[in-house]
């Protein structure tokens, strides 16, 4: 009875233990760090975690990973890290040292190094194909209202590619062949989300145009204004924005036939307000001389490749960037371009790291603590995204969005989201970085 009694005491501790860690913020912290921690051949690093976990290095590569615990406070169980050379480790994560949680992995990889943007660029953006921003019906010449696209099923965000097996060029190309065609049975093809589909539509001819129509309004092209990132000077590569450029009608993002960023002016300055956020007008110039090619749009940025080495005044050598694990809360600086066309360095305070283990544009909260961009700009202002964050001499991220409450804070993502989406191949190019 004595043993019955015993078991019971200890599966009724250990359920306890088991609910305690799995409510915890610790339990809540473990599962959101990221899957992957990269850390720089030449920097030590370290991992804490607190009761009820605590880490297994046994299984590890010790050629790869140097590693020592500390288990002198109750709490706490802190690794330190040391890398010996580039490569790819795990470290497992144990509750109460022997139930497997998550396994960490950990690469040891080369230092990447970039130039800072901050430079305010004009985006030309053509899309792949023509979008679809409307329907409307038509009035034919038999005096009944048509509209031959909504009964073939098209919506608003469906991007025509081809009609009869002809590529879309633009939007005056798509009135060109259904005015060839007139009113003989034409095939489109059709591009929703990720779905690619054929539909048959009949053109009918307009009263009040005297043209053959199918009752859609399309978009081929997109401009605008936002700031460089970060251009990386061995492969020539560019980032910007720090999100996507979407279309004005339909929010959905636009992909990237061809396009290129050039250089841009401030025009004026629409100062953040609460519940109004401010604006940066900037006006295109050297057109005929673009700064680079645009490759691609994505959820975390405009990509391509410069034309021309990209510099900066301030930080006229590269520097290193930093990776997640490395950035804390605290001070730090934004570069970006408000007036006389000059990029300036001011302050900011991150005030919050959320650890991600999946790319996401708010991977941390900044707020503007200089008196001088408040004074100009009001904080955060529409134009200012993709400026690049600074934190210990490192390029840590890009501002994205600003808090439409108090425009003197906003969003950053974390800059290694950007440097995947650019395609940097940070092992072919490593060798090259010292030469800076």
């Amino acid at each position: 009875m004595s043993n019955y009694k015993n078991k019971c005491i200890f599966s009724l501790f250990f359920i306890v233990i088991l609910f305690t860690a799995f409510n915890s913020y610790s339990f809540y912290e473990i599962f959101n760090y990221p899957e992957e921690i990269k850390i720089f051949e030449d920097e030590k690093h370290t991992l804490d975690i607190k009761f009820p976990f605590k880490f297994d290095t046994q299984k590890i590569d010790n050629s790869v990973l140097q590693l020592l615990q500390n288990n002198k406070h109750s709490d706490t169980n802190t690794l330190y890290i040391n890398p010996l050379k580039i490569g790819q480790t795990n470290i497992q994560v144990n509750l109460l040292g022997f139930l497997p949680i998550r396994k960490l992995q950990v690469d040891v990889v080369p230092k990447i190094k970039v130039i800072p943007g901050g430079q305010s660029v004009g985006v030309r953006l053509n899309t792949k194909g023509v979008l679809v921003v409307g329907l409307e019906e038509i009035n034919g010449i038999d005096g009944k209202k048509h509209n031959p696209s909504r009964e073939a099923g098209l919506t608003i965000g469906d991007s025509i590619i081809e009609i009869n097996s002809l590529k879309i060029k633009d939007a005056d190309h798509v009135t060109s062949i259904i005015n060839q065609n007139k009113n003989t049975e034409i095939t489109l093809k059709v591009k929703r989300r990720e779905k690619i589909f054929n539909v048959k539509i009949k053109p009918v001819k307009s009263i009040d145009e005297g043209e053959y129509r199918i009752g859609l309004w399309v978009r081929d092209k997109t401009a605008g204004v936002g700031t460089l990132t970060f251009y990386h000077p061995d492969t020539m590569r560019f980032g910007a924005l720090g999100h996507a450029i979407t279309d004005i009608d339909t929010g959905l993002l636009l992909t990237v036939d061809h396009g290129q960023i050039v250089k841009s002016k401030v025009a004026s300055i629409k100062q953040g307000k609460r519940g109004h956020p401010g604006e940066i007008k900037g006006i295109f110039y050297e057109t005929s001389k673009p700064m680079g090619n645009l490759e691609k749009n994505t959820h975390f940025g405009i990509f391509g490749k410069a034309y021309e080495p990209i510099t900066n005044d301030i930080y006229k050598k590269p520097i290193e960037i930093s990776y997640q694990n490395q950035i804390h809360e605290g001070k730090a600086t934004i570069l970006t371009t408000i007036d006389n066309n000059k990029i300036e360095e001011y302050e900011v305070y991150i005030e919050k790291v959320n650890r991600q283990r999946t790319p996401n544009t708010k991977s941390m909260i900044i707020k503007v603590t200089d008196k001088r961009l408040l004074k100009k700009s009001g904080g955060i202002v529409q134009g200012m995204s993709g400026s690049p964050i600074i934190q210990d001499g490192k390029l840590i991220g890009a501002v994205t969005h600003v808090f439409v409450n108090d425009p003197s804070k906003g969003y950053g993502l974390f800059i290694e989201w950007m440097i995947k989406k650019a395609e940097i191949d940070i092992y072919n190019n490593s060798q090259l970085a010292d030469k800076y």
